[in-house]
């Protein structure tokens, strides 16, 4: 037994290593910064996927043809929208076979088939290839708009000896078009009128229409900052207000050298920044925000965020 005083790493906490390095992640992945992953510390992190389970899963299983199957919380920067959450809740499914005949792409694509008529009977689907360090012949997996997962095959150097297909899934964006929900703060709200119809798949019947409040935003902020570290820092800023925020929305950037020289004096904007223009969509899931209240959300939000050395305020 280890010292009882020792602290024991839990599933959300997995070695860099895994998350990482083991998935052929390359060393200078813009991923592993400190902006985008959550270090616990030097050799230890809050998963930022479920694919994190899969290397010590491989170390231990000797079975001819066994499917793994990950579900659980990850932690990520991210853009706030009706898609998007700062912790999903994902799914990776691997199959391993240690033996011939080698899993092919066509494997892959009735696994794809076989996963969303299971969740979604009758709806049709489709992929895009896109490239994962951990797989060959990658793709991401559609439903309509809505991109629900990625796949591929499991590279050699992941899987080691025999074949492989991985798959990992977007578990809330599941639930939402299970259910017809088109705002994934649903699936977390507090409303009890919301909770109690999210113990099922049954569709979704709507409690309230609360109307949408814009809010735009012209900011000075530094030129590296991108959609998801916005996101994130609009729902550090607020706190458990952040609940109110539906979507935030990059409509344009500006370098400093292509801006004229009023806009510059008007936002304070410094070299090396760039002025981004914001939209805000306010929409509380309970309740109707005032003109007030979207002005001070908005404020908060802009004091926050801009970096000029000028400001413009909403409220007096």
């Amino acid at each position: 037994m280890g010292d009882p005083g020792t602290p024991r790493p839990r599933p959300r906490i997995v070695p860099v290593a895994h998350n990482y390095d083991r998935l052929r992640y390359d060393a200078e992945a813009v991923t592993r910064d400190r902006r985008y992953s959550r270090y616990v510390d030097v050799d230890r992190m809050l998963r930022s996927h479920t694919t994190a389970r899969i290397p010590a899963l491989l170390d231990v299983i000797h079975e001819r043809d066994v499917l793994l199957s990950v579900p659980g919380i990850t932690y990520r920067r991210d853009a706030i929208g009706r898609h998007h959450v700062g912790e999903p809740h994902q799914m990776d499914v691997w199959r391993i076979r240690r033996d011939d005949p080698p899993l092919t792409e066509v494997d892959l694509v009735d696994m794809i088939g076989m996963v969303v008529e299971a969740v979604l009977p009758g709806q049709r689907w489709h992929t895009v290839p896109n490239v994962h360090p951990y797989t060959i012949a990658g793709r991401e997996i559609y439903v309509g708009d809505v991109e629900i997962g990625e796949c591929g095959l499991g590279h050699p150097e992941v899987v080691g000896g025999g074949s492989g297909l991985a798959m990992g899934l977007g578990l809330d964006r599941l639930a939402m078009l299970a259910k017809g929900i088109d705002d994934i703060r649903l699936l977390r709200s507090p409303d009890l009128r919301v909770a109690a119809q999210m113990r099922d798949l049954a569709p979704y019947r709507p409690v309230s229409a609360m109307p949408a409040v814009h809010r735009d935003l012209s900011l000075a902020v530094a030129a590296g900052l991108d959609a998801e570290l916005l996101g994130d820092r609009v729902r550090e800023l607020l706190g458990p207000d952040a609940e109110a925020v539906e979507e935030v929305a990059v409509r344009a950037e500006t370098g400093y050298p292509d801006l004229p020289e009023a806009a510059r004096t008007r936002m304070g904007l410094r070299p090396g920044q760039k002025n981004v223009l914001l939209r805000v969509v306010l929409r509380d899931l309970r309740r109707t925000l005032t003109a007030e209240e979207a002005n001070a959300l908005r404020d908060r939000i802009y004091a926050g965020l801009h970096e000029g050395s000028a400001y413009e305020w909403a409220a007096p």
